[in-house]
């Protein structure tokens, strides 16, 4: 009895979901051939844990489910991890750019929320980012917007990686930081 317990237990924690996933947009595109019209679908899915991973996939089908499934495979497998300080927010602000797209995100004190829009939003949602002000001053292809967001959130650092690269301790790193505002 015990050991089927443990057995349905098991069970349920394979099932439950370790990434969300947020449909972004749907593109309805047609091709007219000589019987008439034969439609087909794009989809754009940003998948993520919300504990500092995020990725994006788009996904072609005849049918919009299968165009889902499609890019939802396709962004957990394009996964990219990002440090967020104190599991809220950026530690700096950053501008992305891809193409047309350019965006400008920075980070907010506690309470703020997500502070995006469409797209961008819906990076951060899965991100796990609760409080941010983003701005995209470009173009507004929903493409774009994400893949110029996740530029920008790949040149995000925290204190511990870049006192890693400098090969000092992050106490260090964060005290020259502060020093440094205080005399300016």
């Amino acid at each position: 009895m015990a050991e089927r317990e443990n057995r349905r237990d098991r069970r349920e924690r394979e099932e439950a979901p370790e990434f969300a996933d947020r449909l972004v947009a749907i593109n309805r595109v047609s091709k007219t051939v000589k019987g008439g019209k034969r439609f087909g679908f794009a989809a754009l899915v940003v998948v993520g844990d919300q504990k500092g991973r995020v990725g994006f996939g788009k996904g072609k089908a005849k049918e919009v489910p299968e165009a889902i499934r499609k890019a939802t495979e396709q962004a957990k497998r394009n996964l990219i991890r990002v440090p967020l300080r104190e599991g809220r927010t950026l530690h700096h602000d950053v501008e992305g750019r891809h193409g047309a797209g350019k965006v400008i995100m920075r980070t907010a004190p506690q309470g703020t929320g997500i502070i995006a829009g469409g797209p961008m939003r819906a990076v951060f949602e899965m991100l796990g980012v609760q409080d941010v002000v983003a701005k995209s001053t470009g173009s507004q292809n929903p493409y774009n917007m994400i893949r110029a967001t996740l530029d920008g959130l790949g040149k995000e650092s925290s204190p511990r990686q870049v006192a890693q690269r400098r090969g000092k301790k992050v106490a260090e790193v964060l005290h020259k930081d502060d020093a440094e505002a205080a005399e300016a």
